[in-house]
């Protein structure tokens, strides 16, 4: 059985060796969704509340509304390719961890965010990946785990626990405010000590032992 390849990305990855130990947890929030009137930066606010306020965290926010990749995977992206690349790869490269923030379109996740992930491989090879969803009755639950699949062929590590929005619509006022955070911002928590513990062990083991996939 081969093994599939992704295209090579326009930038090259940092060195985790690059990282000292001591170095704050370097984590990317990665909104997936560009949806013409989406639902997405109401939860993108509330998620980078939380990750923000963590001691320990140096924090990076990509939309994928503002920070498309490419749509055509190629191994020799044009330059306009490669520029676009350009202000997302680095991005990913100098993350120690991912928070993957995705909604539920017909019991997947979005496309843009499945062409963020096959533009790359080495940015996302040994670091751990915390999910947060949201959609109707489901959550976007069905999303997630289909991103689990994903995330393992690239030889990431997904965090058990997850944060989940169900009929998110309903559960925000206007200003963004959640009405009912308690089981939230628990949830929040546990998929934020998991992801703490994860990056951290990881970069710890990369830094004795490069990561060979």
């Amino acid at each position: 059985m081969t093994t599939q390849t992704s295209p090579a990305p326009a930038v090259s990855a940092v060195s985790d060796a690059s990282k000292g130990a001591d170095a704050p947890l370097r984590v990317a929030v990665v909104l997936g969704s560009n949806r013409e009137g989406r639902f997405g930066p109401v939860i993108a606010d509330w998620v980078l509340a939380h990750v923000r306020e963590r001691s320990g965290f140096e924090v990076e926010f990509i939309d994928l509304a503002e920070d498309e990749p490419p749509s055509a995977l190629s191994f020799s992206p044009s330059p306009e390719a490669a520029d676009r690349l350009g202000r997302i790869t680095p991005k990913l490269a100098a993350a120690d961890a991912f928070v993957v923030l995705t909604p539920e379109y017909n019991h997947s996740f979005p496309a843009p965010l499945k062409t963020l992930i096959d533009w790359h491989r080495a940015e996302w090879e040994a670091k751990p990946v915390a999910f947060v969803s949201y959609g109707g009755i489901s959550g976007g639950l069905r999303a997630v785990e289909q991103l689990r699949q994903v995330f393992a062929e690239l030889h990431a590590v997904t965090v058990r626990d997850t944060v989940s929005f169900h009929n998110a619509g309903a559960l925000f006022d206007d200003a963004g405010n959640h009405l009912d955070p308690a089981g939230p911002d628990a949830a929040a928590k546990t998929m934020l000590d998991q992801l703490t513990w994860w990056g951290i062990a990881l970069r710890e083991a990369k830094e004795v032992r490069p990561y060979g996939s």
